[in-house]
């Protein structure tokens, strides 16, 4: 992905412009992979496998791609133990708690309206 020049700082905190780097933040991060991961991450540390098994269905591809894009984004933290075999694990830094609000108040409301949602699926596609 090409980092947009920032312009200036009200311009680089502005969703609404195409060129604004907070719409570029928005666009990596406002994803279900991403959600799942700081989810899944929470308040621990996790190992790439132990991430991989508790989100079910994302691949690995997918899970090596949002892991770079959080930690460049610095939501996400990679520590690399020298062993043999590496060990490498996850944690969430501080933003990335921030997110993670963010994230729950977006499972909560999920889980607080999924009866009205899925009667309205119902309806429409009936």
């Amino acid at each position: 992905m090409v980092t947009k020049q920032i312009k200036g700082p009200s311009e680089e905190a502005d969703l609404r412009r195409a060129d604004s780097l907070a719409r570029e933040i928005f666009s990596d991060v406002a994803n279900k992979w991403a959600f799942l991961i700081i989810e899944t991450l929470g308040e621990r540390t996790l190992r790439f496998s132990e991430l991989r098994n508790e989100i079910e269905g994302i691949s690995h591809k997918m899970l090596t791609q949002n892991l770079r894009m959080l930690e460049r984004n610095g939501l996400v933290e990679r520590n690399v133990h020298p062993t043999v075999p590496p060990r490498v694990e996850y944690t969430l830094t501080e933003p990335g708690q921030g997110l993670r609000a963010t994230v729950d108040g977006m499972c909560d409301w999920t889980h607080r309206y999924f009866g009205h949602i899925e009667a309205a699926r119902h309806r429409f596609d009936a």
